[in-house]
C-alpha cells in the first residue's frame, strides 16, 4: 500500500514538473514573439518607377446637375486620351501591392474626401447643396496617380441655391489619395502612400510633405509614391501635411489631412 502511495506521489510530482516546464516554455515563446513584434520598424521608401503616361490627358466635356428629393445628382463627362481605362497597368503583377482587378481608372475626389474609383469616363455623384472643390485624375490599376500635366481636372462647383464660395485654385494644395480602406493578406506587407499636389514643388531644401504614420514622422521631398512597410495588423493612422522649409503648415483648406485604414489577416 505504501509503495502504491509513493508511486502515485512520484507520478504527481513528475506531472507538476512537466506542466511547469511547458508553461515556462509557452511564456518564453510568447515573450519572444512579443519582442519580435515590438521590434518591427515602420519604414517609408520611394516606390520604383512605374510606366510613364506622359501623354495621357483628361478633359471635362460636360456636367449635368438634377435636383432629387434631398440631394443633387451630378454626371460628369470626361474625354480621356492616350490612356486606357479598364486595362491592367503592365507592371501590376510585379509591384507587390494592392491592385484593382477592374484595371486603370479615375480617382474622383470631392473636398479632399476619400476618392471614388471610376472605370469609365462618365462619373456620377450625389451631393447636398453647397460649394465644392472637385479633383479628378487618372490612376494606374494599383491606384498610383498619373502625375503628368494633362492627367487631371480640378474645378469649383456650386450645387443648389447657396451663396457661391470658391477656393483659390492657384495656391498650393495637397490632396490625399492612398492608402484607403481595408488591406488583407499579402497586401498588408507593403502599402502604397500617394497624394496629389497642385501649384507646388517639394524638395529637400524647400517645402515638403510631412507624413505621420502611427506616430512616426517622415519627410517626403519628392512628389512620388512611397511604400509603407512594417505596419502591424489593426488600424493605422496616416496624416499628411504640406509644410514650408521651416516646418510650418502651408495655409490652405486641404493641406492637412488624416485618415485611418485597416490591416487584417
Amino acid at each position: 500500500m505504501k509503495l502504491k502511495i509513493q508511486q502515485s506521489l512520484s507520478l504527481l510530482l513528475i506531472g507538476l514538473l512537466v506542466c511547469s516546464c511547458t508553461s515556462s516554455n509557452q511564456s518564453t515563446e510568447s515573450e519572444e514573439a512579443s519582442t519580435e513584434e515590438a521590434a518591427v520598424e515602420i519604414t517609408l521608401t520611394k516606390a520604383p518607377a512605374s510606366p510613364n503616361f506622359q501623354d495621357a490627358t483628361m478633359t471635362k466635356t460636360d456636367i449635368t446637375i438634377e435636383e432629387t428629393d434631398s440631394l443633387f445628382a451630378l454626371n460628369n463627362s470626361f474625354d480621356v486620351a492616350n490612356y486606357e481605362l479598364g486595362a491592367q497597368t503592365e507592371d501590376a503583377a510585379t509591384r507587390g501591392i494592392a491592385n484593382s482587378g477592374k484595371g486603370q481608372h479615375i480617382h474622383y475626389i470631392v473636398n479632399n474626401g476619400p476618392y471614388a474609383a471610376h472605370y469609365m469616363s462618365d462619373v456620377p455623384d450625389e451631393l447636398e447643396a453647397g460649394n465644392y472643390v472637385v479633383l479628378a485624375f487618372l490612376s494606374r490599376s494599383y491606384h498610383e496617380s498619373v502625375k503628368s500635366e494633362g492627367a487631371y481636372f480640378i474645378e469649383n462647383i456650386t450645387v443648389g441655391d447657396v451663396d457661391p464660395a470658391e477656393a483659390d485654385l492657384t495656391t498650393p494644395h495637397l490632396f490625399y489619395s492612398r492608402p484607403k480602406g481595408t488591406y488583407s493578406g499579402a497586401d498588408t506587407a507593403k502599402v502604397m502612400l500617394d497624394f496629389y499636389l497642385l501649384n507646388e514643388t517639394i524638395s529637400e531644401e524647400g517645402n515638403k510633405v510631412k507624413a505621420t504614420i502611427n506616430g512616426n514622422e517622415f519627410m517626403i521631398t519628392e512628389w512620388a509614391p512611397h511604400y509603407i512597410e512594417g505596419l502591424p495588423l489593426g488600424e493605422a493612422t496616416i496624416k499628411l501635411e504640406l509644410i514650408d522649409a521651416e516646418g510650418n503648415l502651408i495655409e490652405g483648406p486641404f493641406n492637412s489631412v488624416e485618415r485611418t485604414v485597416t490591416l487584417s489577416e
